[in-house]
């Protein structure tokens, strides 16, 4: 006789996501509650709409921080796509199992480090006075740190420093996406007459579209709460880079300067609605969730 009982097929699927989802309530979904909150009250609870948005907005770091914000975004983004991209695909046709396996270790050792470890890396690396680089910055007319972090080098320093930190990572994700790519599809474009660039461009970069959005998507997302860099290199620098250089060191600055944590929440919020309704748009333009 059967049993009765009726065995839930998705138990094992559902255990493995619970602790995930309690982490995303606790240091996600709850924060970010907290910081709505805070955004539309003022220090003694009260509601005060959109008054802590325009506090933020009227502020004469903000535009600057927004502007320094959006030059980063210009250089990191296009930089990453293409390298990342160029690269993985490079990778993908070493044919040689130890050299494609010692690329892809040495690709994602800078990603083990954590992001101050990282930026305090390139410090070291960036003052003339210490760098074994030294002769490289000598060679750029570079001769003191200063120099080196001057304000207009700062986008440009903060897109190397974070492709070297961050870029491995996705190169071994984009170069898993290209091995999941069927080979006949790759055979045929041979059959065709197809080269590596046109087989690259007609077959696997369309077919990594969305992995590429999703890089872009998370990219974005970091980029704008660009915080870690400008912070230490602030410090490091005794102020060439300045405190408020991005949304996120104003943020800062607004809570732990000023004490004022209402404004503090507002760019919170700010940059979080950007960041949806940016992640928003690439999901409906790329049409994401659509089957391939």
């Amino acid at each position: 006789m059967a049993s009765g009982r009726v065995r839930w097929p998705g138990r094992a699927g559902h255990g493995f996501v619970t602790p995930y989802v309690v982490l995303l309530i606790a240091f996600g979904v709850v924060p970010t509650g907290y910081a709505i909150y805070f955004a539309f009250t003022d220090a003694g609870d009260t509601f005060v709409g959109l008054s802590n948005f325009l506090a933020a907005a009227n502020d004469f770091r903000f535009v600057t921080a927004v502007g320094h914000v959006a030059i980063y975004l210009i250089c990191w983004l296009p930089s990453l796509v293409v390298l990342v991209v160029a690269l993985a695909l490079t990778l993908h046709r070493v044919t040689v199992r130890s050299a494609s396996r010692a690329l892809r270790f040495l690709y994602y050792v800078p990603g083990a480090l954590a992001g101050t470890t990282g930026v305090l890396v390139w410090l070291f690396m960036l003052d003339p006075a210490v760098s074994p680089a030294a002769f490289l910055l000598h060679a750029f007319g570079f001769d003191t740190f200063g120099q080196v972090v001057a304000p207009e080098h700062l986008p440009i320093l903060f897109t190397v420093i974070a492709f070297w930190t961050g870029a491995g990572g996705w190169m071994v994700v984009m170069y898993g996406a290209l091995n999941n790519i069927s080979p006949d599809l790759i055979e045929a474009a041979k059959i065709d007459g197809a080269g590596a660039w046109r087989t690259a461009r007609h077959v696997q970069i369309p077919l990594l579209r969305k992995w590429i959005v999703y890089m872009v998507i998370l990219a974005f997302a970091g980029g704008t709460q660009l915080f870690v860099e400008p912070q230490l290199l602030s410090q490091a620098s005794v102020g060439v880079a300045g405190r408020d250089y991005s949304l996120n060191q104003l943020s800062y600055d607004f809570a732990f300067q000023n004490n004022n944590v209402n404004t503090a929440a507002a760019v919170s919020v700010e940059l979080l609605l950007v960041g949806l309704v940016v992640a928003g748009l690439f999901v409906a333009r790329s049409r994401f969730f659509d089957a391939d």
